[in-house]
């Protein structure tokens, strides 16, 4: 049984990898169903949410480091920026380790849901409303493989206090981050959707090694599953990286609706259900 979980989980690397780097999510949105499930199968009750939520981190940063070493060879990590969230997020993803220890997560696991179900409505319509004109403390320009020339930008401290969010989103449910991240991103500050998912793995990169730190101190994490999930994670990183730049932009944003849609719905159905 446990060869067989060892090769499923192989395979379930791969797939989050290839869908968590198109879409910028890091594919905590199948490592810890995954964990949950197959592993207390085989050994009922042995997988608590808190160590599949630390143990899900932990290979998110290896999904994360190969995804973002193929999109900064092909050059569309914005760097500055991804620094910039990371200053939110590193501190943000150290409170998620310890918010995860001490909330009743049913409740929380709700509110997550219908928030996503608020962002998945916002990518929706975002194309319809009106484009405004913000006086961006910082300001990028960035012209695609096909063409298209983008305008985008950001406040400091409004990118900051964001990437606190998704930091403490990232180690609070083991998602990393992106399903906040990548959005705000698109919606919020205009970044084109292959620099926004690009720069949100390098940000969920950093923010899952200082959480996973966090994890290791307090001993959450389940090595064993870590390192059956691992390889398929790494190969899996590489190839979406390399799938989403064949990709057109509006099918990044498809494929990511897609994602945020079915996230909420199983938060909402957990919470409804467990």
């Amino acid at each position: 049984m446990l060869v067989a979980i060892a090769v499923l989980f192989v395979f379930i690397g791969v797939a989050a990898g290839v869908v968590g780097s198109i879409a910028g999510l890091g594919g905590g949105i199948f490592f810890v169903p995954a964990l949950l499930y197959f592993v207390n199968t085989y050994q009922p009750g042995s997988m608590s949410p808190q160590v599949a939520a630390a143990t899900s981190l932990i290979v998110i940063a290896v999904t994360a480091l190969s995804s973002s070493i193929s999109y900064l060879k092909q050059k569309k990590v914005d760097v500055q920026s991804a620094l910039l969230f990371f200053v939110g997020s590193a501190p943000g993803a150290i409170v998620g380790v310890y918010v995860n220890k001490l909330l009743p997560i049913g409740g929380f696991t709700l509110l997550f849901g219908v928030f996503q179900l608020l962002i998945f409505t916002l990518m929706m319509v975002k194309d319809r409303l009106k484009p405004r004109n913000i006086q961006w403390q910082i300001k990028r320009h960035f012209t695609d493989h096909e063409g298209n020339e983008y305008d985008y930008g950001y406040s400091r401290w409004t990118a900051i206090l964001i990437a606190f969010f998704v930091g403490v989103t990232s180690s609070l449910f083991g998602v990393g981050g992106g399903v906040l991240m990548v959005p705000a991103m698109i919606i919020l500050f205009r970044f084109p959707p292959h620099i926004a998912t690009a720069t949100s793995m390098l940000v969920i990169f950093f923010s899952a090694v200082i959480g996973s730190v966090t994890n290791i101190w307090h001993g959450n994490i389940d090595w064993l599953y870590a390192a059956m999930l691992a390889p398929g994670a790494w190969a899996g990183g590489k190839l979406g990286a390399y799938v989403a730049s064949r990709m057109k932009g509006r099918t990044i944003v498809l494929v990511l609706r897609v994602l945020i849609l079915g996230i909420a719905l199983q938060m909402i159905g957990e919470s409804i259900l467990g």
